[in-house]
């Protein structure tokens, strides 16, 4: 669901939930509902917060059931390296998928 989605990526990034409602101009309590999923953001904040992690709101709400590795930080020529890599794995394993 949407907020094990958030919480997951708000983990990811190390932030807590006062952090990320920072980052984003919300309160920590709209950011702990999100988690609990007792609401859902506007759409103008689902972009943000899609922006803010750089995933596709797709991926936010389950439309995308593609796996993301976050590479921020890295160079291109690192990122180069982990595509390779993948596509290495995927030789081998082409039958398996991310879980979901």
């Amino acid at each position: 669901m949407f907020g094990d989605i958030v919480q997951s990526l708000r983990k990811s990034y190390g932030l807590s939930q006062v952090q990320l409602s920072q980052k984003l101009g919300v309160t920590k309590q709209a950011v702990s509902n999100w988690e609990n999923n007792n609401i859902l953001p506007s759409i103008n904040m689902l972009i943000r917060i899609s922006n803010y992690f750089s995933v596709s709101c797709d991926y936010l709400l389950e439309l995308d059931q593609r796996c993301f590795i976050e590479v921020k930080g890295l160079t291109v020529e690192e990122i180069a390296h982990v595509q390779q890599v993948i596509n290495d794995m995927k030789k081998y394993r082409p039958d398996k998928c991310c879980p979901h």
